[in-house]
């Protein structure tokens, strides 16, 4: 099972995933944990909404923008707090 993503250069441990090919273009899913201490830097870096994606486990790497996000709690500024993060990221078609 595939434990480790990077998005530019970000290591995020993963619960779940699943990758997939739509019209040529690698989709993956995920599902990761995110704690009130590292909350604003998870937010920070999903803003920028387009990555440079690196699947170490599978040599799978692509430049894609979030296609779906959802969290389970909105407020992660209080200690202690852990959110479950899902996140759908589609690669971008560079030829276009």
């Amino acid at each position: 099972m595939i434990k480790e993503v990077y998005l530019n250069n970000r290591l995020i441990q993963v619960d779940q995933y699943k990758d997939e090919i739509v019209n040529g273009l690698h989709k993956i899913h995920i599902e990761f944990k995110v704690t009130s201490e590292n909350y604003h830097d998870m937010a920070v870096l999903l803003y920028e909404g387009t990555f440079d994606v690196k699947v170490p486990e599978k040599d799978l790497s692509f430049r894609g923008t979030i296609h779906q996000y959802s969290t389970s709690i909105t407020n992660l500024y209080e200690e202690g707090q852990v959110g479950d993060y899902k996140l759908t990221l589609i690669e971008v078609n560079l030829e276009k």
